[in-house]
């Protein structure tokens, strides 16, 4: 395996809408959107059926597909701007463009190493502060591609980012899009907003946090995991039937338990919960087309001892406690209703900051398109969220249908090298270090 190279780039373009919008227009963002803040979000999608002249093909589909796409996600192509009067950040529809890296690298897919996202496909990724969305597409000797999609936050979730990329592939393969994206953004907060004191034992303002700072550290890995079907419906098996992020969180708590310092002696877990389908019925379908943030952060503790002691049925119960809490129109109604009382400023979950002790976020994408990535060119063998390179106080792990469509999963990861350890050494062996035999390459 090749562990020093870096991609050459070839080109940087700008694509840009094909159909742009009459005249601009300004789109304030939501107070959900303020609390996802600007981080970039990066996936990566690995393809290894072309053929060299055929790779060249498909960066041309992609580049002219995308400016057709543009004109149905507009704000994706625009700038991001703060509101010199209220402080906040808004979108500027003005199709500035999306930018577009082209690179290579002289190596094969199979000589990577899918493991150590920080020594390979870490390095195929591309952002740019100045475009809401970059685009790098990476030609590998062996005619196989790897594409990276960096989007900021504030354009939305990963539900909006999905329903984008399955345009796009739509548009590749000249199918009508199966949408119309919704950008208005209405989540409006009561008058007079009010809100649950828990929530201030939960989210903190950017304001706050120059006096209560970030714990960073340079020693987070970022790897890339399998996990067979079996170990997960194993792990179900085990947790009383609960659900199998329930219960893969409740094996990952009990893991990290064991790899964490001595003087610990309470640990946390958040996750990241979609509200789409928590608003009552008076939203109507509207969430089934809305493109923005709607997401909140459910957060359980436990003491170290409980979770060494504890079966996977008693962790997976707490988790369970610790997610029905926010599975409720209730509950983003009033995190909508917090966020109006602490603006102007960006928000985030205080367990991103690390101060309360080890911490762990986990993210689903249960329903991201994976095997559905298609441009025209076939499947990918590969798709994942690209954990970021800033460093957080909390770790961080991505869980994701496999694009063999079998049930697998892949998890990307940012976490301690305790941690790592304790994972890949357990002998359940149910996180599998990813390997180029994993994607049949």
């Amino acid at each position: 395996m090749d562990f020093n190279f870096y991609p050459t780039i070839i080109t940087e373009t700008i694509v840009k809408a094909a159909s742009p919008l009459v005249q601009s227009c300004v789109l304030p963002v939501s107070n959900l959107d303020l609390l996802a803040g600007r981080a970039p979000v990066t996936y990566l999608y690995v393809y290894c059926k072309l053929t060299v002249d055929c790779s060249s093909s498909f960066i041309e589909i992609l580049k002219s597909s995308l400016a057709t796409a543009l004109n149905h996600y507009h704000p994706f192509a625009g700038q991001i701007v703060l509101n010199s009067e209220t402080g906040e950040p808004e979108i500027v529809c003005n199709n500035h463009g999306a930018k577009v890296v082209e690179a290579s690298i002289d190596i094969t897919l199979a000589s990577l190493d899918f493991h150590d996202l920080n020594s390979s496909l870490g390095r195929l990724v591309s952002a740019n502060h100045d475009f809401p969305f970059t685009l790098q597409i990476t030609k590998c000797s062996c005619g196989g591609v790897a594409v990276s999609f960096t989007f900021d936050h504030l354009l939305g979730d990963g539900s909006s980012f999905g329903k984008f990329l399955k345009s796009w592939c739509e548009i590749a393969r000249k199918k009508s899009i199966s949408f119309v994206p919704d950008h208005r953004r209405i989540l409006p907060a009561r008058s007079p907003p009010t809100y649950d004191n828990s929530l201030d034992d939960t989210f903190i303002c950017y304001k706050m946090v120059d006096s209560f700072p970030m714990l960073t550290t340079d020693s987070h890995l970022r790897r890339l995991y399998h996990v067979d079907a079996m170990n997960i419906d194993k792990l179900q098996r085990l947790s009383g039937k609960r659900t199998k992020i329930e219960a893969f969180s409740a094996y990952v708590w009990k893991i990290m338990s064991k790899a964490i310092g001595e003087s610990e002696t309470h640990c946390k877990m958040g996750w990241l919960v979609d509200g789409r389908r928590r608003f009552n019925k008076e939203a109507g379908d509207m969430f089934d087309y809305y493109v923005g943030n709607v997401l909140s952060m459910a957060v359980g503790e436990a003491s170290v001892e409980e979770l060494k002691r504890g079966s996977l049925t008693d962790i997976a119960r707490v988790v369970h406690e610790a997610i029905v809490k926010t599975t409720n129109a209730t509950h983003f109604q009033d995190l909508i209703d917090w966020v109006e009382c602490h603006k102007p400023g960006l928000m985030l979950a205080k367990i991103l900051l690390g101060h309360e002790g080890p911490c762990l976020v986990l993210s689903s994408g249960r329903e991201f398109p994976v095997a559905e990535l298609d441009f025209g060119y076939g499947s990918p063998v590969l798709g994942t969220l690209c954990p970021p390179i800033s460093k957080i106080g909390a770790g961080y792990m991505d869980q994701r249908e496999s694009a063999e469509g079998d049930g697998s999963w892949v998890v990307s990861a940012m976490i301690w090298p305790a941690f790592s350890e304790a994972l890949e050494s357990d002998p359940d062996h149910v996180f599998q270090p990813m390997t180029a035999a994993h994607l049949g390459l």
